[in-house]
C-alpha cells in the first residue's frame, strides 16, 4: 500500500520501563543527544524522537507539563505517548482533560500523539478494568480536541502482539463499538515487539520469521477490530539488548546486537507494503546503564556515556538507505 521508504525514530531519553519499575542510570545529556541524533540522521533524512508522559492523577500534572517543556526546548518533541502504569488509578474524566491540554499546548509542535502504549499487555495498562475506555475515549478526545484547533495532528494507540500475558479478546471488543468515531478517529496503530530478546534464542532465519508472523498476527486483529487496511502500522518499539543472555547466562554482544536489529529492520522494511507499515521506531539511543548486565539496562545502540556501539553505525546506515 505504499512503496516510499520508512520514516525512523528512536528513544532518545536513557531511561527504560521494566514489568516492575524504571531501569534508571547516569543522567541524560541533551547536548550529546542533540548530536547523535544529528548524526544519525545524515543527510536530511528523517528520524523522528518517539518520547513517554507518563499519567498517574491529577495533582501529578505539573510535573508532566514542565517535564514536556523540556522535551520541547531540547527539540525532542516529535511522536509522543501518553500512558499510565500499572499502579495507578486513573480518573476517566481528568486523563481526557490532561490529553486535550496536552494538544492544545504542543500540538504545533508534535509529529503524532499516541494514547497509550501497551494497552492489551495484562501486567501493564491492560491491567486496569477501563483500559478500553481509557484507551477509545482518549483518541476520540485527542482527535476532536486536534480538529478543533485546526492541528494536522496524527493520533493513534499502542499495542503488543499476542501471548498468555495479552488482554483476553482485546481486539475483538473494538468491533462491538456500534459507534464509528473511535475507527474514524484512528491514524495509526503502533506496535511494540521484541525478537529474540524475552525468549529463547533465535537463529537469525528464524528471527525473520518471527517478525513477519507478528506483522500479520497484528493486520489479523486490527481486521477483528473493525480497523481497516488503510489504516497504517508503526513499529514504535523494537530492539535488541546486549549484556546477559538470562536464558543462556552467555553475553549478548555488540556484534550480534547490530547484525540482528539490521535483520529485524530489512525484514520490516521488506514487508512494509503488504502490512502497510510506515514507521520504525527503535529502542534506544542510549543504555541506562551500561554497568548493568541485565537485558533492560542495556538496549541502547550507545553505551551511558554516549560511546556508540556498532549498531549506532548500523542503524545510520540503514536510515540513509531505506528512510525517507
Amino acid at each position: 500500500m505504499t512503496s516510499a521508504g520508512l520514516t525512523f525514530g528512536i528513544l532518545p531519553l536513557g531511561v527504560a520501563g521494566t514489568p516492575t519499575g524504571l531501569a534508571i542510570g547516569p543522567e541524560d545529556d541533551y547536548g550529546k543527544i542533540t548530536e547523535a541524533l544529528h548524526q544519525l540522521r545524515g543527510d536530511s533524512k528523517t528520524l523522528t524522537p518517539r518520547t513517554y508522559l507518563v499519567y498517574t492523577r491529577s495533582d501529578a500534572e505539573a510535573g508532566l507539563f514542565s517535564f514536556a517543556d523540556r522535551l520541547f526546548h531540547s527539540g525532542l518533541l516529535g511522536d509522543l505517548v501518553i500512558g499510565w502504569i500499572q499502579t495507578a488509578d486513573i480518573v476517566i474524566d481528568k486523563w481526557l482533560g490532561f490529553i486535550r491540554e496536552i494538544v492544545r499546548k504542543y500540538g504545533p509542535y508534535l509529529s503524532s500523539l499516541q494514547i497509550t502504549n501497551e494497552p492489551n499487555l495484562l501486567f501493564m495498562e491492560g491491567s486496569k478494568s477501563y483500559t478500553r475506555q481509557a484507551l477509545v475515549e482518549g483518541v476520540i478526545a485527542a482527535k476532536r480536541e486536534s480538529r478543533k484547533c485546526g492541528y494536522p495532528l496524527k493520533i493513534g494507540f499502542g499495542s503488543v502482539p499476542e501471548s498468555p500475558a495479552s488482554v483476553p479478546h482485546f481486539w475483538e471488543g473494538f468491533a462491538e463499538l456500534k459507534d464509528k468515531t473511535f475507527v474514524n478517529s484512528v491514524d495509526f496503530v503502533g506496535h511494540n515487539f521484541y525478537v529474540d530478546v524475552f525468549e529463547e534464542p533465535l537463529e537469525l532465519t528464524e528471527i525473520t520469521a518471527s517478525v513477519e508472523r507478528i506483522l500479520r498476527n497484528l493486520r489479523k486483529n486490527l481486521a477483528a477490530a473493525g480497523i481497516p487496511g488503510s489504516v497504517p502500522i508503526r513499529i514504535t518499539e523494537n530492539g535488541w539488548p546486549t549484556g546477559e543472555n538470562p536464558f543462556t547466562r552467555t553475553e549478548r554482544t555488540y556484534d550480534q546486537q547490530a547484525v540482528v536489529l539490521e535483520t529485524v529492520i530489512r525484514t520490516v522494511y521488506r514487508l512494509r507494503e503488504e502490512f502497510h507499515i510506515t514507521h520504525y521506531e527503535l529502542f534506544g539511543l542510549r543504555d541506562a546503564d551500561s554497568s548493568k548486565p541485565d537485558l533492560f539496562h542495556q538496549f541502547g545502540i550507545m553505551r551511558d556515556d554516549y560511546s556508540p556501539k556498532l549498531a549506532y553505525s548500523v542503524f545510520k546506515r540503514l536510515i540513509q538507505e531505506l528512510g525517507n
